[in-house]
């Protein structure tokens, strides 16, 4: 079973074309996003502190995006008052944008560890934490896929990846510890490591919001609410 919400027909054909202009906005940002991040985790994996300030400046366009997304969103609820999927459609967009931003700002404290010379001296911490953002790849991009494509089903399985990155977190979060009762001299720099893989888990959390978004804008209820528990079981069949 795959539900796919359409965009209505509406008279104006400029409206319509606001409302795509909206999704790509959207689907723009996330492509930044994923760029930002591979950057990210190649600066980690070699140590490359000029890449990972490039990541850290370029956030500001993230900024700047989401608040443009913003502006044209509330634009359209003032001039054409949308109703139904519509306001669905604008309100989901709103929500992803903020989402997304503030998946950009987890992406750059990331990006600062390697920028503040702060990258794990253990090979395992640092094998975990690639691990965690090359599942993080994964799952937004097939987060975005998802949204561009409005597929139900897919919202659905993106989301659950989550599980994994969270089992993953965990385990790395255990063996940080371990090192820091090992060399605890080196708290301050163990501490910004903690933040870092914990911002990591973050973008899967903000991954799993926009999936919900999806099911909303899709059936007009929440992915958690008793009646949608038969749906999501059909629809993973």
């Amino acid at each position: 079973m795959r539900r796919q919400m359409q965009l209505n027909t509406h008279i104006s054909a400029k409206y319509n074309q606001e409302l795509e202009n909206l999704k790509h906005s959207v689907l723009t940002m996330g492509g930044v996003l994923e760029q930002q991040l591979v950057n990210t985790l190649v600066a980690l994996k070699e140590n490359a502190p000029s890449l990972a300030e490039r990541v850290a400046l370029n956030d500001s366009r993230i900024d700047s995006m989401e608040s443009q997304v913003e502006q044209e969103c509330m634009r359209i609820i003032a001039k054409r008052n949308p109703t139904a999927g519509d306001l669905r459609l604008v309100m989901t967009v709103s929500k992803t944008a903020t989402d997304l931003e503030r998946i950009g700002d987890e992406i750059a404290r990331v990006a600062k560890l390697v920028t503040k010379d702060r990258i794990p001296a253990s090979d395992i911490v640092l094998s975990g934490m690639m691990d965690i953002g090359n599942r993080n790849v994964a799952m937004m991009r097939a987060t975005f896929d998802a949204f561009a494509r409005q597929d139900d089903k897919a919202a659905v399985i993106a989301h659950k990846l989550d599980t994994q990155i969270d089992k993953v977190y965990k385990k790395v979060i255990e063996q940080t510890a371990a090192e820091i009762q090992s060399s605890p001299q080196d708290i301050a720099i163990w501490m910004d490591v903690l933040w870092a893989i914990r911002s990591f888990e973050r973008i899967g959390d903000r991954c799993k919001n926009i999936c919900e978004y999806v099911i909303y804008l899709t059936y007009g209820r929440d992915l958690h609410s008793s009646s949608m528990k038969k749906t999501v079981k059909k629809l993973l069949k």
